[in-house]
């Protein structure tokens, strides 16, 4: 399995998606193969991840209320083989939908 970093932040606007195509694009254009993951079912955000990728790879929607474990394991390992790292950048924060 290829090393796994997981972007997460305290809630939204924190700059997730930031971090995770900065690292996305470094570690890109230092010659390793990334794979990028986005928690939950987002397009934006895989459209920015794919674009700081310069077009080399596709970014992944991993959901667990729209995918079963079996689905959500099978799309990550089948998709990170062959990566030297992957990101996977989470949804929005732990309180998001907290009141107060």
């Amino acid at each position: 399995m290829p090393r796994t970093l997981v972007i997460a932040g305290t809630h939204s606007g924190v700059g997730k998606t930031t971090v995770t195509c900065g690292l996305a694009s470094a570690f890109s254009c230092r010659g390793l193969s990334v794979q990028t993951f986005k928690c939950g079912p987002d397009f934006l955000d895989p459209l920015q991840h794919q674009e700081a990728l310069g077009g080399k790879g596709e970014s992944v929607n991993l959901c667990g209320f729209l995918q079963s474990e079996d689905t959500l394991r099978k799309t990550f390992f089948s998709h990170a083989r062959g990566a030297d790292i992957v990101l996977i950048e989470g949804v929005m924060g732990l309180f998001d939908s907290k009141d107060g």
